[in-house]
């Protein structure tokens, strides 16, 4: 690896070595630029320095008193997370700074770095967690505060589907550009469908994901369909509740999660991918999660529900069924209608849709970003 094309400092407050769309930047980075990371746990592969944040130290607001009175630049710098990463970088100088997620932003722009920050935006960060009462009044403003402060301060932005990025644009004036989560593209070929037809949901435990109605889809499935279940145990009770519901359906059961890397391996010994997201919140109204991008390398069909970012690209593809509704009847309603060769179709179009919707062709959206961050002049300090 060579400096000489300049210093990029990517920065999250997550598990850099589990987080995939990081991981996505580290590996189309490293080996342009000199990459230095700062995030928890251990360095990724292929970077030149890490600056390792505690796990466990929170990375969102804990200060009801400073909120309220609407104090948020202290509400901000006191976040145990934030001022761990300030300490360990405090007087580092980078050329540009690649910041991900809004809890970053602050941190990013008092870094003066020589070309500037790109934002990548994983979610709405404002109504990440609108649904919870004490989120929505405290942390809420709090977080359009930081989006309106440091939003504009970026020379550009990229966030994961055309809807967050109209709504980013439209409550705070910013061109956004879209960066799908997609999964990096697998030479695999189809697997003809035989019977019983192998479905595969993967999903976070939580349970506004309303896991429920997928296994009742099942219920009156005949021996023609199997499901299986990865689901991490985000919500132990939860997911507990779930698989207790599974338990007299012969034709559904749990396996466990694997890791990332090994996910499309995984979803590609089944048919089907189901990925129907109820849009209990505005993120996952508009969503575009990793599980789709990974069903279309592993060469799986897919059905969804009617989430406008994922049926543009499935009737554009011709990659699956789209459901009427969220629901477990609108969902039974297409299991009962699948054949063998109906899958072959869309498993056939996924194979010719691969290369496109592959993160090597999305990511170039990152790419552009920050090269431009390079060939801009340096900007004024404070």
């Amino acid at each position: 690896m060579s400096p000489r094309a300049g210093q990029l400092l990517i920065v999250s407050l997550s598990p850099l070595r589990s987080d995939p769309r990081v991981l996505k930047q580290i590996n189309l980075f490293r080996d342009k630029y000199d990459v230095v990371t700062c995030g928890f746990g251990a360095a990724p592969d292929g970077v030149s320095r890490h600056f390792e944040i505690e796990s466990g130290l929170p990375s969102w607001p804990r200060d009801p008193k400073r909120l309220l009175q609407r104090q948020y630049r202290q509400v901000y710098w006191n976040i145990a997370a934030v001022a761990e990463a300030y300490r360990l970088l405090r007087g580092q100088r980078f050329d540009a700074v690649l910041a991900n997620d809004a809890n970053t932003l602050p941190l990013a722009m008092s870094l003066d770095a020589v070309h500037g920050v790109h934002a990548d935006l994983h979610e709405f960060a404002p109504k990440e967690h609108y649904n919870k009462p004490a989120w929505r009044i405290l942390v809420a403003p709090y977080v359009r505060w930081v989006c309106r402060t440091f939003l504009p301060q970026a020379r550009s932005v990229t966030t994961v589907s055309d809807g967050i990025a109209e709504q980013y644009g439209r409550d705070f004036g910013v061109a956004a550009t879209v960066v799908t989560n997609a999964a990096p593209y697998a030479e695999k070929v189809p697997r003809p469908t035989g019977r019983p037809i192998r479905l595969i949901y993967s999903s976070a435990g939580q349970r506004y994901r309303r896991i429920e109605d997928i296994i009742s889809a099942m219920d009156a499935a005949s021996g023609e369909l199997e499901l299986d279940l990865i689901v991490m145990p985000n919500e132990p009770a939860y997911v507990d509740e779930l698989r207790r519901q599974a338990e007299p359906l012969p034709n559904v059961r749990f396996r466990e999660p694997v890791p990332y890397d090994q996910l499309v391996d995984t979803v590609s010994e089944y048919d089907v991918s189901i990925s129907v997201i109820p849009p209990t919140n505005f993120n996952l109204a508009n969503a575009l999660p990793n599980k789709f991008f990974e069903a279309v390398q592993a060469r799986t069909a897919v059905i969804i529900g009617p989430s406008p970012a994922m049926q543009a690209l499935v009737e554009r593809h011709r990659l699956g069924a789209v459901t009427e509704g969220f629901s477990a009847a609108a969902l039974r309603k297409v299991l009962q209608e699948l054949t063998p060769e109906q899958v072959d179709g869309w498993k056939q179009n996924a194979h010719r849709a691969a290369q496109e919707l592959s993160s090597e062709y999305q990511n170039r959206g990152w790419e552009r970003a920050v090269d431009a961050l390079f060939a801009a002049p340096a900007q004024m300090t404070r």
